[in-house]
Protein backbone atom coordinates (compact mmCIF):
# COMPACT_ATOMS: atom_id res chain seq x y z
CA UNK A 1 0.00 0.00 0.00
CA UNK A 2 1.01 3.01 -0.88
CA UNK A 3 1.39 6.32 1.58
CA UNK A 4 0.13 9.17 0.29
CA UNK A 5 2.37 12.07 -0.69
CA UNK A 6 2.59 15.24 1.20
CA UNK A 7 2.12 18.15 -1.10
CA UNK A 8 4.27 20.56 0.46
CA UNK A 9 4.75 24.41 0.80
CA UNK A 10 7.66 24.04 -2.55
CA UNK A 11 4.87 22.45 -4.72
CA UNK A 12 1.82 25.29 -3.53
CA UNK A 13 4.59 27.70 -4.46
CA UNK A 14 6.03 26.68 -7.40
CA UNK A 15 1.96 25.73 -8.82
CA UNK A 16 1.59 29.61 -7.61
CA UNK A 17 4.24 31.13 -9.75
CA UNK A 18 3.48 29.17 -12.47
CA UNK A 19 0.26 30.51 -12.21
CA UNK A 20 1.26 34.05 -11.60
CA UNK A 21 3.81 33.75 -15.18
CA UNK A 22 0.81 32.98 -17.05
CA UNK A 23 -1.61 34.79 -15.99
CA UNK A 24 1.00 38.27 -16.58
CA UNK A 25 1.69 36.60 -20.21
CA UNK A 26 -1.88 36.17 -20.95
CA UNK A 27 -2.62 39.24 -19.95
CA UNK A 28 0.30 40.79 -22.24
CA UNK A 29 -0.74 38.90 -25.21
CA UNK A 30 -4.14 39.89 -25.07
CA UNK A 31 -3.07 43.77 -24.27
CA UNK A 32 -0.96 43.66 -27.36
CA UNK A 33 -3.59 42.19 -29.44
CA UNK A 34 -6.04 44.99 -28.79
CA UNK A 35 -3.41 47.52 -29.23
CA UNK A 36 -2.31 45.94 -32.48
CA UNK A 37 -5.87 45.35 -33.94
CA UNK A 38 -6.85 49.56 -32.25
CA UNK A 39 -4.08 50.63 -33.84
CA UNK A 40 -4.19 48.57 -37.44
CA UNK A 41 -7.91 49.77 -37.50
CA UNK A 42 -9.43 52.36 -35.25
CA UNK A 43 -7.46 55.45 -36.92
CA UNK A 44 -7.90 54.49 -40.15
CA UNK A 45 -11.67 53.37 -40.11
CA UNK A 46 -12.17 56.12 -37.41
CA UNK A 47 -10.22 58.74 -38.09
CA UNK A 48 -9.01 58.23 -34.00
CA UNK A 49 -6.19 58.63 -32.43
CA UNK A 50 -3.43 55.52 -31.81
CA UNK A 51 -3.70 54.15 -28.11
CA UNK A 52 -0.85 52.86 -25.89
CA UNK A 53 -0.36 49.64 -24.09
CA UNK A 54 -1.70 50.49 -20.97
CA UNK A 55 -4.99 52.73 -22.85
CA UNK A 56 -5.47 48.87 -24.39
CA UNK A 57 -5.38 46.85 -21.22
CA UNK A 58 -7.96 49.76 -19.88
CA UNK A 59 -10.19 49.05 -23.26
CA UNK A 60 -10.18 45.34 -22.71
CA UNK A 61 -10.97 45.71 -18.82
CA UNK A 62 -13.82 48.11 -19.90
CA UNK A 63 -14.95 45.78 -22.81
CA UNK A 64 -14.66 42.65 -20.00
CA UNK A 65 -16.98 44.78 -17.54
CA UNK A 66 -19.51 46.03 -20.28
CA UNK A 67 -20.12 42.90 -22.21
CA UNK A 68 -18.60 40.22 -20.72
CA UNK A 69 -19.46 38.70 -17.21
CA UNK A 70 -16.65 39.03 -14.30
CA UNK A 71 -17.87 35.58 -12.54
CA UNK A 72 -20.36 33.34 -11.54
CA UNK A 73 -22.88 31.25 -12.94
CA UNK A 74 -25.80 32.72 -13.93
CA UNK A 75 -25.39 32.66 -17.83
CA UNK A 76 -24.84 28.54 -17.61
CA UNK A 77 -28.10 28.59 -15.43
CA UNK A 78 -30.36 30.34 -17.71
CA UNK A 79 -28.98 28.24 -20.68
CA UNK A 80 -30.45 25.03 -18.41
CA UNK A 81 -33.47 26.65 -17.56
CA UNK A 82 -34.22 27.45 -20.80
CA UNK A 83 -33.48 23.86 -22.35
CA UNK A 84 -35.41 22.14 -19.98
CA UNK A 85 -38.45 24.69 -20.30
CA UNK A 86 -40.24 23.36 -23.23
CA UNK A 87 -40.70 19.67 -21.82
CA UNK A 88 -41.67 21.43 -18.70
CA UNK A 89 -44.49 23.08 -20.10
CA UNK A 90 -48.21 21.51 -20.06
CA UNK A 91 -49.65 21.25 -23.59
CA UNK A 92 -52.05 24.40 -22.38
CA UNK A 93 -48.65 26.39 -22.40
CA UNK A 94 -47.05 24.74 -25.21
CA UNK A 95 -49.94 25.76 -27.37
CA UNK A 96 -50.08 29.55 -26.00
CA UNK A 97 -46.35 29.88 -26.77
CA UNK A 98 -46.78 28.55 -30.14
CA UNK A 99 -49.55 30.98 -30.44
CA UNK A 100 -47.80 34.01 -28.93
CA UNK A 101 -44.40 33.14 -31.41
CA UNK A 102 -46.67 33.06 -34.55
CA UNK A 103 -46.52 29.86 -36.21
CA UNK A 104 -45.17 29.47 -39.54
CA UNK A 105 -46.80 26.14 -40.37
CA UNK A 106 -50.78 25.13 -40.49
CA UNK A 107 -52.43 24.03 -37.18
CA UNK A 108 -52.37 20.44 -36.28
CA UNK A 109 -55.34 18.66 -35.61
CA UNK A 110 -55.85 17.90 -31.72
CA UNK A 111 -56.32 13.59 -32.82
CA UNK A 112 -52.98 13.65 -34.61
CA UNK A 113 -50.69 13.82 -31.41
CA UNK A 114 -47.97 15.22 -33.34
CA UNK A 115 -48.65 18.94 -31.84
CA UNK A 116 -46.58 18.08 -28.42
CA UNK A 117 -43.77 16.49 -30.39
CA UNK A 118 -40.99 19.17 -31.92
Amino acid sequence: MRRPRFVGVDWIVSKLVRFLMFAIAWVGIMGFLVLTLWNLLIPAILHLPAITFWQALGLLVLSRVLFGRIGGWGHRMSKARFARGWTDLTPEERERFRRAMGSHHPPESPESGSADKL
